[in-house]
């Protein structure tokens, strides 16, 4: 792929993300950021990482916008946003951002991103295969992660499946 065709991509996710951002409907920023979603899928196949875009377009592009608009449905954006309805949230808001803060610079000054060699270095990975390749560091070295990441996506599912029901009743 060449240079013209990469610039005209990332223009292209370029725009999306500023409609994404700018946009005052809901559903039309969702769609906004599919469109930008697609871009970086396309820039991952032009880096011949053809299972990150596909896994880009399915999990991205797919599911998680799916679960957006089940919110965006869930919150009803046409009711009109009323004073008390947020009350209080900019005080939690503006406390949590100062937490958050406050934690990125004690983890910066304690060196905690500072690079350490690991005592063993994995097995060079051939990347030919990468879909194979990703499969067996993901099933191998990185199981652990893995689990711990599918259970929390498990809980926020029943979360949310909890929320609509209470709401539907």
């Amino acid at each position: 792929m060449g240079l013209i065709a990469f610039f005209i991509i990332g223009i292209v996710a370029i725009v999306g993300a500023i409609g994404m951002v700018v946009s005052r409907n809901a559903v039309h920023s969702a769609l906004f950021l599919v469109a930008n979603l697609f871009c970086v899928a396309l820039l991952y196949l032009s880096l011949n990482a053809d299972f990150l875009a596909v896994v880009q377009v399915i999990v991205y592009a797919g599911a998680i916008m799916v679960l957006f608009l089940f919110v965006v449905t869930l919150l009803n954006p046409s009711q009109a946003e009323t004073p008390d309805r947020l009350r209080g949230q900019p005080w939690i808001a503006g406390i949590l951002a100062v937490v958050l803060l406050a934690e990125v610079a004690a983890a910066i000054l304690s060196g905690v991103f500072a690079t350490v060699s690991s005592p063993t270095t994995p097995p060079p990975v051939d990347w030919s295969e990468n879909a194979q390749a990703i499969g067996g560091l993901l099933y191998s070295q990185y199981l652990f992660p893995f689990e711990v990441t599918s259970i929390l996506l498990l809980v926020a599912i029943v979360g949310a499946t909890v929320l609509a029901k209470r709401r539907l009743q």
